[in-house]
């Protein structure tokens, strides 16, 4: 999650563009199960908020399958913040509160080999957020405009993507986190990578988990130690399905 803690931008507002062929060319969309987001370069992203149309691109290309981390990792830990209400927004953003998550093929097998390279250390992956549906982060916009932290709904995120994780380590005999630099959701300087007045052992776990995650293909997010995703996003359609329906999927 990118956000930033400051009650400034709480009040941005972002001008809208609207003219009748855009107008025309959403309602088609939606109609369609399709939304379009437009950026202010007048580029547009395609939004599947239809599970016929989503099978549809599973069906052209099986890399656009979103998996069931539980399932292809059964030892995973699970603790996903926004279907609860501890989390920055003090309110739970997934209604449905799932007890699972899902991420594309392609991120879920990665994923698969950094919990497996993990457990020969003893360590095992927990996940606070994979899977965003597009409606969330479009919530999270409308309360701070600032895109170091949170993502614009105009350009989707790794996360409406399935491409994307938030996480950490933990020791599997205790289940307890390894130290790091912050908790979750600490939208500090202490949370960039570059931060480096820490203790130490600290500074190895951040480096751990930077270091497997990258060695299976995954980019760290410059101001959040938590948050990885792979490259090419535009390779991803930006997704708004409900945990539910990709889990009947």
């Amino acid at each position: 999650m990118r956000f930033k803690q400051n009650a400034a931008n709480m009040a941005y507002k972002i001008p809208q563009r609207r003219n009748i062929t855009l107008s025309a060319l959403i309602i088609f969309c939606m109609l369609s199960g399709e939304i379009i987001a437009q950026d202010s370069s007048s580029n547009v992203i395609k939004v599947i908020s239809s599970i016929a149309e989503y099978k549809e691109s599973v069906k052209k290309d099986t890399a656009q399958k979103m998996v069931n981390l539980q399932k292809l990792i059964p030892d995973i830990v699970l603790d996903l913040l926004y279907g609860t209400t501890n989390n920055f927004m003090k309110r739970v953003m997934y209604d449905e509160r799932p007890h699972y998550t899902f991420m594309r093929l392609p991120a879920a097998k990665a994923l698969a080999q950094v919990q497996k390279e993990l457990k020969k250390m003893g360590y095992g992956l927990k996940i606070y957020d994979a899977y965003r549906p597009y409606s969330v982060t479009k919530k999270f916009w409308d309360l701070v405009h600032d895109e170091r932290y949170v993502a614009n709904p105009a350009k989707g995120s790794g996360h409406n993507r399935g491409i994307a994780a938030d996480l950490t380590i933990i020791d599997l005999k205790t289940k307890k986190e390894l130290k790091m630099p912050t908790g979750f959701d600490n939208f500090t300087d202490s949370a960039h990578h570059d931060f480096v007045n820490l203790p130490g052992d600290i500074l190895k776990n951040r480096k751990l988990l930077k270091e497997t995650m990258e060695k299976y293909g995954f980019l760290e997010f410059a101001t959040e130690w938590w948050h990885y995703s792979l490259p090419e996003p535009e390779k991803y359609d930006v997704l708004d399905l409900s945990f539910g329906e990709l889990k009947k999927d």
